[in-house]
């Protein structure tokens, strides 16, 4: 799905450098990478909910995830270091913008009362975070095999130097703002 890659390429490229006036094409800002989390606390006492959950995340992806492990150890969680408690999966190149297609103009319009996205939740270095409270909003999910209705962070990670230019770029590019 190179659509979205080469809309990128012919037509927000030339919006952006027009609004921001860049002196050269490199300071134009790009999606590098996107990160999906799912952090499960519930796999310390229930090991089955990790292993659907990765392959869960792999279906939505399109790619195998990694298991992350606590960094340290906290007895009144009945955590230990090392314990598996999430899956992650970064996302570069085709397959990221295969995914950042699918979730603006598949899987977000499928979220209940869907008013668009907030447009505050930049980190102040151009990087957007977005928490999901349903995985089954993605087309892949078979909701009949669903044990348990899981959320996940996903992050947009670009090389623009502020927010203002990571919410341009990211509103060009289709994503749905809050008005």
């Amino acid at each position: 799905m190179a659509a979205l890659r080469e809309r990128y390429n012919q037509e927000i490229v030339p919006k952006l450098q027009e609004q921001y006036r860049y002196k050269s094409p490199m300071q134009i800002p790009r999606l590098v990478k996107i990160i999906i989390n799912m952090g499960l606390g519930e796999a310390i006492q229930n090991a089955k909910i990790l292993e659907s959950a990765s392959t869960e995340l792999t279906q939505i992806a399109g790619q195998k995830v990694v298991v992350t492990k606590a960094r340290t150890s906290i007895a009144a969680f009945k955590l230990r270091k090392g314990m598996p408690i999430g899956c992650m999966v970064t996302l570069r190149g085709d397959r990221m913008f295969e995914f950042f297609d699918k979730l603006v103009n598949v899987a977000l319009p499928r979220v209940r009362d869907f008013r668009g996205v907030s447009s505050k939740a930049l980190d102040g270095r151009g990087n957007y975070t977005l928490g999901i409270k349903e995985h089954i909003i993605f087309p892949e999910i078979d909701y009949d095999k669903i044990d348990k209705i899981k959320g996940m962070n996903i992050t947009m990670v670009t090389t623009a130097g502020t927010d203002d230019e990571a919410r341009t770029l990211l509103a060009l590019m289709g994503m749905p703002f809050r008005r």
